[in-house]
């Protein structure tokens, strides 16, 4: 098998964003500048002789997950390792094993790879679940709602809690513009659920926002503190269930009516 062969089809695998065994043929003639007529003569009318001759240059041309779900991980990793401000394009590209180009074909930006990463490690997409089908009794709301957030804080790579350091170091930085991009998603979810149980009676009228934070604030801050108090106390914590049990009971109590 030609190298150049080989060499064009990892080039539209990285173009495309996919696995070499994932690109058209027309794709890979385009990139050796060759006809795919001509293409698939020189690989005898055999696509497996060129995905072998990939595997043979130490490439796996197929199975991977794709660049996306290669990039999404990445970058969280660096961020959870190295904090926000080491996710660069190019960075993340080598820990993907990809090429910037490809990113840049499938997020667009840097902002939308992180705007895209976001999305799977912050709580917001489960609150939205949970504000489509609410629990009717708010103990099982308010503890639903902790879960989603003791879940989002422990996922590994531990990107929230490296997002709340940027925020607390750069106020004006990207993890400021990725939250208050997120701020009115949460707050439409956490505002549907709260408003149900004010009209059913179970919850004072309080101004939204404060409602919000009296709710979230304390599971929140515990789930940002907890590796260092683990680590600093011992294992004289509660568990993570007692803990948002404390929480919530404390919750409604203070805004029973």
């Amino acid at each position: 098998m030609d190298q150049d062969l080989v060499a064009a089809a990892l080039a539209a695998a990285e173009q495309h964003g996919k696995d070499v065994a994932d690109v058209p043929l027309s794709a890979i003639a385009t990139a050796a500048g060759i006809s795919r007529s001509t293409l698939i003569r020189r690989l005898r009318g055999s696509r497996a002789r060129l995905d072998e001759a990939v595997r043979q240059a130490g490439i796996d041309p197929g199975g991977r997950p794709p660049v996306r779900e290669r990039a999404i991980e990445a970058a969280a990793t660096l961020i959870a390792r190295d904090g926000l401000g080491a996710v660069t394009m190019e960075a993340v590209a080598a820990a993907a094993h990809c090429s910037p180009t490809s990113l840049h074909a499938v997020f667009g930006s840097r902002d939308g790879l992180l705007a895209t990463m976001f999305d799977r490690y912050v709580p917001v997409p489960d609150l939205e679940a949970l504000a489509a089908d609410p629990p009717e009794r708010i103990e099982d709301m308010v503890h639903a709602v902790y879960a989603a957030l003791a879940e989002a804080f422990a996922r590994e790579p531990r990107v929230l809690p490296a997002i709340f350091g940027d925020l607390l170091t750069r106020p004006d930085g990207t993890a400021a513009r990725m939250l208050k991009a997120n701020l009115p998603r949460m707050f439409a979810s956490l505002g549907t659920l709260l408003t149900t149980q004010i009209q059913a009676g179970r919850l004072r009228p309080l101004p939204l926002p404060l409602l919000i934070q009296l709710m979230i604030g304390p599971m929140a801050g515990h789930m940002l503190l907890r590796p260092v108090l683990q680590d600093g106390l011992g294992n004289v914590l509660p568990p993570v269930e007692a803990v948002a049990r404390t929480f919530a009971e404390a919750f409604i109590r203070a805004t029973a009516p």
